[in-house]
């Protein structure tokens, strides 16, 4: 039989497209597996990643139908979102129009891989029936306080008139025009994910063992928990004056209550509202106040990476146990998003505040001792455990205990509380731009913010726009004009947008909606009840944060909301890595890009597919190499060739073999094919290591070539077909179709624990640790029957010699040892 790659693969994706092949059963009685690959943005072309991501969950898709799972496996396009109003600008198209002309390009081109998708759950999230849905779930987010509306500090670019997130910041510019970014107070909506910090904390335990325990490492240190003291400086009477008496006190927030008697200053972030009075009030000579608001001009992120910079606000407070004045500074190392923007600063036992410290020439008093004791001229903080010292009643106790220690005695004398505080921010999802979700909320003159009734969902974009980059179209759009739900008063639509992660954090429950209800249901509760969670998702590691944190609130918050039992959206998480050309990640700007549609057209989708899933783990990154993809290619054709072995005789009788009639070479063929099997059921179960699934059947293939019988051939070649479909599915469908009529297909096959039996075994026989022989025995040979073996095959190199040691490794080798 010829292998013609493009004739086959044409002739399998019709009939599957044709047979709806890959649609999932209406039978909640099965048992079902949901294999999900993160959905692409339609961005025009697919790449290698693509492939490598729609690959390796197609694998999984395949192996578990063909084990008699229910199996759903979709496909859809995260479609909203920035690049498409920049294609808009750059070559004067609608971003409608832009996104859908690209989502018809790259399913052909998914298509073209014999990706086994369901046709009839695709959609797009900007879809207005998907916007219907969310814009729903957003109005009884409002109702459950789960988002609110809020003034806040954003990065925002006067020529866009555009706020921009902080990955469209590039050094302090906009990543579009390039103008400086300013620091800006807007209203803007956001999602109480905070509400939900501990559960997303603790619930990473459930995930253990399921999920890469890097991916949970980045999650709980985004989530950020701490424990600590919470108390109030005050300000000293002066300092009160100085203010207009605004302000008497401020809230500070410490990790290292212990370490309170060495605060020798207090530090404010520029945002804090002590400072934007200063400020506002030109409370301090105009340098300083030029050189704040400078610095209010940064974003935290870049101030994050920058010198510690800060001035003296020539205002002090009371040190809450010793009655000293406390110096109070503004610093742009203190984020006004944590504690409440304003720390005690220990110089002599942390890093970041001895470095400030040393540069403004501020006192630094040690506290704490190790085993050197107390550290003249300190060149660094000193952050060790030790006992404390200066630190009037608690001197002595070890700094651990006195933790504890200061937090009750803060309490008992009512002067601050334990307090527990996450990294963690609430979710800001408003965006200024037109292709997004538009948030379904109305601004009335009279009853202010109103929700949008549900019956008037969705809330859809209007076509007849223009981008330019120059701010958001829909501020200037008749679309703007309504009537209020609650008065019927002349209204204004919101015209921001909600971020696209919203969008990518519930797409997995739409899926498992049947899609005959999604007229009248964003979410089945009845279909996710059986579908959910998701038993293998697949996607970059580039995710392992935000996207993947926001699906799991996301899928907590909807079973608050009864839309669906689940509480965590996804059982197993495998991270691939990236695809590398030279070295590099592939990239236009590096010119190392390589065109899956010409690899393709080249050599067959099945060879795509066998490369990508061969050439390294899935975890890890591959390299491209061009001579490794004419290798898979020359693969699939020997095995193609090989069918030419297999007779239709052997096929009627090879599922009646005789083990025990078998010689030895037919036995090694068999247990060769067999142990593919075996490792095939563990990769898709545990490893995922596709690559020794690959190498495994390679090796059956040459076993079978050591043999001749017909048998032997006709139930290997049966089994690797089986093996090979998931990797190189149009290959194996027409080799089944001509020779075992699909039967293969129906059902997994099970393993024969017979072949696995040996007659005989080899061990190695070593002296002083140098293989000398080996010795083939029998598997129950008894251990002084196999040193009396040993001795005699390896008689020339003992002869005269004293054997001081004797050590026998089970099943694999005997070790002599010998004096001189």
């Amino acid at each position: 039989m010829e292998y013609s790659p493009k004739q086959i693969e044409q002739k399998w994706q019709t009939f599957w497209s044709e047979n709806k092949s890959f649609e999932p059963e209406d039978n909640t009685k099965k048992e079902k597996k949901y294999i999900l690959s993160m959905f692409p943005y339609p961005s025009g072309r697919i790449h290698m990643g693509h492939v490598r991501n729609y690959c390796l969950g197609d694998a999984f898709a395949r192996y578990f139908r063909k084990a008699d799972f229910n199996v759903l496996h979709p496909i859809g396009w995260d479609s909203f979102g920035m690049p498409a109003e920049n294609a808009a600008i750059k070559h004067k198209l609608h971003p409608k129009k832009w996104t859908y002309e690209n989502i018809d390009y790259m399913r052909d081109e998914l298509r073209a891989l014999g990706l086994s998708f369901s046709e009839e759950r695709e959609f797009a999230t900007s879809d207005e029936l998907y916007t219907k849905w969310e814009q729903e779930f957003i109005i009884k987010m409002y109702e459950a306080g789960l988002l609110y509306k809020k003034s806040t500090t954003v990065n925002w670019c006067e020529p866009c008139h555009t706020v921009l997130a902080n990955e469209q910041v590039e050094e302090g510019c906009c990543w579009r025009c390039n103008t400086p970014v300013e620091q800006k107070e807007m209203p803007g909506y956001y999602i109480a994910i905070t509400k939900y910090a501990q559960e997303l904390l603790d619930d990473l335990k459930i995930l253990e063992g399921s999920w890469p325990s890097q991916v949970l490492t980045m999650q709980e240190n985004w989530i950020g928990r701490s424990e600590g003291l919470e108390f109030s400086l005050e300000l000293s009477k002066d300092s009160r004056f100085k203010l207009d008496k605004q302000f008497s006190t401020f809230d500070v927030f410490t990790t290292r209550p212990d370490t309170i008697y060495g605060m020798s200053y207090s530090a404010l972030a520029p945002e804090h509202p002590i400072v934007k009075y200063i400020v506002e009030n030109n409370l301090l000579p105009e340098e300083k106040i030029l050189a704040i608001k400078a610095m209010q001009k940064v974003s935290e992120r870049d101030r994050a990476t920058q010198d510690k910079e800060g001035l003296s606000l020539e205002i002090d407070v009371i040190h809450p146990l010793t009655g000293e004045l406390i110096p109070v500074w503004v610093a742009n190392f203190v984020l006004v998003s944590y504690g409440g923007g304003a720390v005690m600063a220990v110089p002599a036992h942390d890093e970041r505040d001895f470095e400030f410290a040393k540069k403004y020439d501020l006192p630094i008093k040690q506290v704490i001792v190790g085993k050197d004791g107390i550290l003249e001229n300190q060149t660094e903080a000193y952050t060790q455990e030790g006992e404390l010292i200066n630190s009037e009643s608690f001197t002595g106790l070890k700094n651990t205990k006195a933790k504890k220690a200061m937090i009750y005695h803060f309490e008992q004398n009512s002067l601050g509380k334990k307090q527990i505080n996450y990294k963690l921010r609430d979710w800001g999802v408003s965006r200024q731009r037109y292709w997004g979700a538009p948030i379904p909320f109305v601004h009335c003159d009279d009853c202010g913010l109103v929700p949008e009734k549900i019956e008037n969902l969705p809330i859809a974009l209007p076509e007849d726009v223009e981008i330019t980059g120059k701010g958001n179209p829909l501020d200037t759009h008749e679309w703007r004009k309504c009537a209020c739900p609650k008065c019927g008063k002349e209204a204004t639509r919101e015209t921001d947008t909600l971020d696209t992660f919203v969008q990518s954090s519930w797409y997995f429950l739409r899926y498992a909606t049947n899609p005959k209800l999604w007229q009248k249901e964003g979410i089945s509760k009845k279909d996710s009840d059986y579908w959910m969670n998701v038993d293998q998702y697949i996607g970059g590691i580039e995710h392992a944060i935000l996207h993947l944190l926001y699906s799991r609130f996301f899928t907590k918050a909807l079973n608050d909301l009864g839309y669906t039992d689940s509480r965590e959206p996804f059982k197993k998480l495998l991270t691939q890595g990236m695809v590398l050309k030279d070295g590099a990640k592939m990239s236009k700007s590096k010119g190392n890009v390589v065109d899956p549609d010409l690899i393709i057209e080249k050599y067959g989708a099945d060879t795509a597919r066998l490369f990508i899933l061969f050439a390294a783990p899935p975890t890890k990154e591959l390299e491209w190499n061009d001579s490794a993809v004419e290798g898979a290619f020359k693969f699939i054709k020997k095995f193609v060739q090989r069918s030419e072995y297999v007779t239709s005789k052997s096929i009627e009788e090879f599922k009646n073999i005789e083990q025990s009639s078998l010689n030895k070479e037919e036995k090694e063929a068999r247990r060769k094919v067999y142990e593919a099997l075996k490792r095939a059921d563990d990769v898709f179960n545990k490893t995922y290591t596709f690559n020794t699934l690959i190498a495994g059947a390679m090796e059956a293939l040459n076993a079978l070539q050591t043999q001749n019988n017909e048998l032997i051939w006709a139930e290997g070649y049966y089994i690797l077909t089986n093996i090979l479909e998931p990797i190189i599915p149009h290959t194996c469908w027409e080799l089944a179709d001509k020779l075992f009529n699909r039967s293969n297909f129906n059902s997994k096959i099970q393993v024969k624990e017979e072949v696995f039996e040996l007659d005989s075994i080899t061990i190695a026989v070593t002296i002083n640790g140098k293989k000398r022989c080996e010795v083939e025995v029998a598997p129950d040979t008894s251990k002084d029957e196999i040193l009396a073996l040993a001795k005699e095959s390896a008689n020339k190199w003992l002869d005269g010699k004293e054997i001081i040691k004797e050590i026998v490794v089970p099943n694999k080798l005997v070790n002599l040892v010998i004096k001189g």
